[in-house]
């Protein structure tokens, strides 16, 4: 069974720029698939292609194994919500939703029954005869999406829909989306520069940088087991250390960083180059507050509390190595074993070795292929 949407070798020029640079991927029907990456990265280019707005350099775009390339944006099975959602003021909630299915020539009691049945599936019942002027944030949210997925498309492609809304109502509808995906079985495509976005909502998530996939895989597989130093730092947060690599008296990986702290590798970048930098990342919730005696092996390191952030579950503490300029977070668990800490106050971090990831100097290919 062919993919709801395939990608191969795409490509996208702008003079002498390159844009998207031969990009291939495959999204299983039903799926909800995410491209994620900062600004400048090529990924609205890249869904601008698959919609037919910009004609690609190179490669190819198939919607149920069928090619597009002579095909135009509005004969191609697939449908686009902008950021600015793009809703009719001067039509009422039930005529924006109708408008697609009358532009393509439907008529009757047919366009009523398919406009409330989406209504409801998008959880608003009766409220056809609203005006979108009577609608909140999340409910025109919501009528975008319905006035798309009523012409049945074989993709539904997100631009950013939710980058308009405060950031209360944000976190509201990542959930409310992955829901509706769910609940309607089509198949989206979403773009964002908001990790926590993609991850929260994706079964599949590629992530992009420079116009080229940096690593895909699922929400899990990027955040445990990133494939670059560029992940490791884009997907969620993470304490990056330089360290030079050497060995210790028994002939295990070392880590030399900032000139005076020896930390003990994992046993997985026992291919590091001795006296090459490389890059290394430790996650804030792996970093141990005042680590016992009791745990042996452990990564140690004094450092100064720079400042308390707390934030309930996500509360923090901001601090400093000694001897270093360099700031580090360590998750602050609310146990309130820690409620003591204040800003100033000098205390010992650790961490097990087997949680850090190490990179090439230069950002590349990580030493670890697990």
């Amino acid at each position: 069974m062919p993919f709801a949407l395939s990608v191969h070798g795409l490509t996208k020029k702008f003079g002498n720029f390159t844009a998207v640079e031969n990009i291939s991927f495959d999204v299983e029907d039903g799926k909800f698939f995410s491209i994620l990456g900062p600004s400048g990265c090529g990924k609205t280019t890249l869904l601008r292609m698959i919609a037919g707005f910009y004609r690609q350099d190179g490669g190819t775009i198939l919607f149920n194994g069928e090619d597009m390339s002579s095909v135009p944006p509005n004969r191609r099975p697939v449908n686009l919500v902008f950021q600015n959602l793009a809703l009719f003021p001067m039509m009422n909630v039930f005529e924006n939703v109708a408008f697609g299915l009358r532009r393509r020539g439907e008529k009757g009691s047919g366009v009523a029954r398919k406009v409330n049945d989406m209504l409801e599936r998008v959880g608003l019942p009766d409220s056809g005869e609203k005006q979108i002027s009577q609608l909140s944030g999340g409910q025109k949210q919501r009528i975008a999406i319905a006035r798309c997925l009523v012409l049945d498309p074989a993709v539904l492609l997100l631009d950013e829909p939710l980058g308009a809304l405060d950031a209360k109502l944000r976190e509201h509808m990542k959930v409310e989306l992955k829901t509706l995906q769910a609940n309607v079985g089509t198949t989206f495509v979403y773009i964002t520069h908001d990790q926590s976005e993609a991850m929260v909502m994706s079964d599949t998530v590629a992530v992009m940088n420079k116009g080229i996939f940096e690593q895909t895989g699922s929400p899990q597989e990027l955040y445990h087991r990133p494939r670059s130093s560029f992940v490791a730092q884009f997907v969620g947060n993470n304490n990056r250390f330089l360290i030079v690599p050497s060995r210790d008296d028994g002939g295990a990986p070392a880590g030399l960083y900032a000139g005076r702290f020896s930390f003990i590798l994992d046993d997985a970048c026992r291919s590091l180059q001795e006296g090459i930098p490389c890059e290394m990342f430790v996650r804030p919730e792996a970093m141990v507050i005042e680590p016992g005696s009791d745990t042996p092996g452990f990564n140690r390191m004094p450092v100064q509390v720079r400042a308390v952030l707390f934030d309930g579950g996500n509360s923090r503490l901001l601090v400093i190595p000694e001897g270093t300029e360099d700031e580090i977070v360590v998750m602050l668990p609310q146990t309130g074993l820690y409620d003591h800490i204040r800003a100033g106050d000098r205390i010992m971090v650790g961490w097990d070795p087997g949680v850090s990831l190490c990179f090439a100097g230069n950002g590349g290919k990580p030493y670890d292929e697990r």
